[in-house]
């Protein structure tokens, strides 16, 4: 499994071996999937298509609005299954006799398919089997038979919702066992909006995206759950899988209103602790105590974990066999990649979180830190986990529920905070996409618009090409990468000019590389398209030519994601005419949007994404470099002061409100595109390197790019030191305060120092702390600092295993480190924390025209001692 931009990527192989997993997903708790079996349902969202291996079957699983409970509807059209190949049946029968005898094997047929690639429609075979593995994933499966095969990679259940036109997210009834979709009316001020830019006639699959962002988004019932085990070892994070210690608290925050957490009683005593805040029940057997929490699992239709696919529910899973638990009466079903649970739909929201287009385009990087629950929390809720000093299995009962219970609560609140926002942006990225909820939550922004690019392929009858067939048309690459690593040049970076400006106004070009995409017809078909007759149309930069004859599957839906963000959803976010629970509804749109315009230009130059068109990324860079230079002309022309450019942003110094609002509409007549003030800043602070800048807004907020600030197991003296500077430079409001701000951080600085040297700071806020990813006999070439401490302590008889904290100093001489709870303060070596101070602020203070060296008045820092 790979992490790309943040998320979870399934390699193919994976794929194919899911669908087994998915197979036996039904067979658990077979009497709740017969009850809720429906052939009439009223209006239900649909959250979810599986395979149903004992039925043979894609089932849906629908979340009915009138009582909250998930039911299922099974196909009852026969479909199947299937692979493309470009071979006739008789030569199929010919040359790969072993498919007709494959005991998976049902029947072939012509089909037409349009072959985007090469403009012209074409004739292939459709095999069709009786299971997914048999179209692929096991040894002996069909695609393997073939030499070539065209669509036999796609995951069955995602084959199911593209030929059957579904979407999860939307709204449907079942009736007279038939599912049809509830039609939800595109509202007219919105398709107004949309006339200003296509007309009068509003082209009807633009009319369909509208109704996506407008059918509702009821508050669904979900539960979110946490638990906490028995370990004999401080610090140690249990093995899920071999769970050998005792589950000791479960805890459950339901958006219903439960509050409530199971304790087993432990050392003989029971104990009648109660709580004002949630219900205690507590339990002499842990068996029965499992078997009370799958109960109320099997009550919700959704149930969310924060790392839930790593760690709860593997644990309780294997936990409970354990305990002697019968498979079936256990409401998990592990996959390879992620847990299910039976009747409802996990969230883990661990994994979205850590999707980079979440976080960058969603949340505007409010949480940078390593992604755990605590970091989140403080960030969006403003809330963090309940302080302890002890170990979790040394905790009294009520301070381990507490515990417990905080994370299981935290973990819900993030689904509720802002009038339910992730619930909101969950369902409508789900209908954008075309993806279940548990893809949506747990696959990359490459994977979103794959989906979608796979569903508009199959709508319109276009054969979905195969990776290979792109690259040898269209695989070669002519700009040179400026950027070690990079295949192609990118975008422009200006040298900013060093030193401390203030009334910095920042303009940035509304959704740049997708506009490009959009107006210049940007498709993996239309760049270095067959007809000879658009040879001319260059791609300014490149000797790419886009086709003229034809708009481009995915410039257009590309083109139409952007102009519903720009044009509609965005604006009206900010509209104050518009009442607050519309306006907000709104911006949950224009951030979906905003994620997915902002990845669909880059997946084009992934080597992972399977539509990967080098030259199609080259050009939208090229175009992007064409724009910015042509409106740095233009801003230079009008007087404007330009400090820097990046990418798709100018900053520019002091302007007047009436040159900027000329250069916006110069943008917009003669590139097409829209020009927008991104920030204003109080004073911006370059170092004179690229992307590397500090500014503090009128808001008062510090906006730091490319310098460091929190890092991952940094010490907590640094992480303060870090933030009572930019509490400083957060205090600047003309270019009077500047002085006073330098003279406090040099105080500070200073102060920092000298605390050091006598050795004032506490052990523990100097300790850097990192978990133990492989056993230590795997460390046979290099030794982490952390390993070394880990070795250390094993030394002294502690038992030390994967899933550990190491927490660790650096002092003088040995290893240079030692594990905390074996050090001294007199130990300490100052230099190489002054080293890590020092790189933290150098950036910063030379910024506002500091001179680190000089802080104390000398060249050495070893001078200073």
């Amino acid at each position: 499994m790979k992490n790309i931009e943040g998320g979870w990527d399934i390699s193919e192989e994976k794929i194919d071996k899911m669908e087994a997993i998915e197979e036996e997903y039904l067979k658990i708790r077979r009497n709740i999937v017969e009850e809720r079996t429906k052939s009439v349902l009223g209006a239900s969202i649909l959250l979810s298509v599986i395979y149903d291996g004992s039925a043979g079957k894609a089932c849906l699983k629908l979340y009915n609005l009138d009582d909250n409970k998930i039911y299922f509807w099974f196909d009852n059209t026969n479909h199947r299954p299937y692979l493309l190949s470009d071979l006739l049946p008789e030569e199929i029968v010919k040359k790969y006799p072993q498919i007709l005898m494959h005991k998976g094997f049902n029947y072939m047929e012509l089909v037409e398919k349009y072959d985007a690639l090469r403009d012209k429609k074409i004739i292939m075979t459709k095999i069709i089997a009786n299971d997914p593995l048999s179209i692929g994933g096991s040894k002996n499966s069909i695609r393997n038979i073939l030499p070539v095969s065209w669509e036999s990679k796609i995951k069955y259940h995602l084959c199911y919702i593209y030929d059957k036109k579904l979407i999860p997210g939307m709204l449907y009834i079942v009736k007279n066992n038939r599912v049809y979709q509830v039609n939800i009316e595109a509202p007219k001020e919105i398709k107004d909006r949309l006339k200003n830019i296509y007309g009068e006639n509003l082209e009807e699959e633009l009319v369909e995206w509208i109704k996506l962002f407008h059918a509702p988004i009821p508050s669904l019932k979900r539960v979110a759950v946490d638990i906490e085990v028995f370990s004999p070892v401080r610090n140690r994070i249990p093995n899920a899988e071999e769970a050998q210690y005792s589950i000791i608290a479960i805890s459950f925050s339901g958006s219903d209103g439960l509050r409530k957490v199971l304790l087993l009683e432990r050392n003989g005593v029971k104990n009648e602790v109660k709580h004002r805040e949630f219900d205690i029940e507590y339990f002499k057997d842990e068996r029965k105590m499992l078997l009370k929490a799958f109960q109320i699992i099997m009550s919700y239709p959704i149930v969310i974990t924060f790392n839930g696919d790593n760690f709860d529910l593997p644990y309780l899973y294997h936990r409970a066999q354990k305990l002697g638990i019968r498979k079936e009466d256990i409401p998990i079903i592990l996959g390879r990649e992620y847990a299910h649970v039976v009747p409802g739909i996990h969230i883990d929201l661990y994994k979205f979180f850590n999707n980079k287009a979440i976080q960058v385009y969603a949340f505007s990087n409010k949480y940078r830190e390593i992604k755990t629950l605590d970091s989140i929390s403080l960030a969006l809720l403003n809330e963090s986990k309940v302080p302890i000093s002890k170990p979790i299995s040394e905790l009294s009962p009520i301070e381990l529920a507490s515990y417990c219970f905080q994370d299981a609560d935290l973990t819900l609140k993030l689904t509720q905070f802002d009038n339910e926002l992730v619930m909101k942006l969950i369902v409508v990225l789900m209908r954008i996409a075309k993806l279940p909820m548990e893809d949506i939550t747990r696959h990359s922004i490459s994977n979103w618009v794959k989906s979608l690019a796979y569903y508009e392929h199959r709508k319109r009858g276009f054969l979905i090409p195969n990776s290979n067939d792109i690259l040898s048309m269209k695989g070669k690459i002519y700009t040179k990468a400026v950027i070690k690593g990079k295949k192609y040049m990118g975008a422009i970076v200006l040298d900013p000019i060093p030193g401390i400006f203030f009334d910095v106004v920042v303009v940035d070009f509304a959704s740049l590389y997708p506009s490009m995409m959009k107006e210049w017809n940007l498709s993996y078909e239309t760049v270095r398209c067959p007809h000879k007759e658009c040879r001319n149309n260059i791609v300014p930069g490149t000797p790419h030519w886009v086709c003229r004859k034809r708009r481009g599957l995915l410039s257009t839906i590309i083109g139409y994601i952007r102009d519903l963000r720009v044009f509609v959803y965005k604006p009206l976010a900010k509209d104050k005419s518009v009442d607050e629970n519309t306006r907000r509804l709104y911006d949950v749109m224009q951030k979906a949007l905003k994620v997915f315009i902002n990845a669909s230009y880059g997946v084009f130059g992934s080597e992972n994404f399977s539509l990967y068109c080098p030259p199609v990324a080259e050009s939208i860079t090229a175009l992007g470099r064409y724009a910015i230079i042509k409106t740095i002309e233009r801003a230079q022309a009008m007087n404007l002061a330009i400090l820097y450019g990046d990418t798709d942003s100018l900053f520019v110094w002091r302007p007047n409100s009436e040159n900027i609002n000329e250069l916006l509409a110069w943008s917009k007549k003669e590139l097409h595109i829209d020009l927008d003030i991104d920030k204003v800043y109080k004073f911006v602070a370059f170092s004179g390197l690229k992307k590397n800048y500090l500014g503090v807004l009128r808001s008062g907020r510090i906006d730091i790019k490319g310098m460091v600030g929190k890092k991952r197991n940094t010490p907590e003296f640094i992480k303060s030191l870090f933030k009572e500077v930019s509490n400083i430079l957060a205090s600047v409001d003309n270019i009077n305060d500047i002085d006073s701000a330098i003279d406090r951080i040099r105080k500070l600085t200073k102060k920092s120092y000298i605390m050091l040297k006598n050795k004032k700071y506490p052990l523990n806020e100097l300790a850097f702390r990192v978990t133990l990813t492989k056993s230590l006999k795997e460390y046979t070439k290099t030794t982490p600092q952390h390993v070394k401490a880990a070795f250390q302590l094993k030394r002294y008889g502690l038992n030390i295993d994967i899933g550990d904290i190491i927490s660790f100093v650096k002092i003088r001489g040995g290893d240079g480190v030692k594990a905390l709870q074996l050090a001294r303060i007199d130990e300490i070596d100052e230099k190489k924390y002054l080293e890590y101070i020092e790189t933290t602020f150098r950036q910063i203070l030379e910024s506002i025209g500091v001179d680190f060296d000089d802080i104390l008045g000398t060249k050495h820092l070893d001078k200073y001692f």
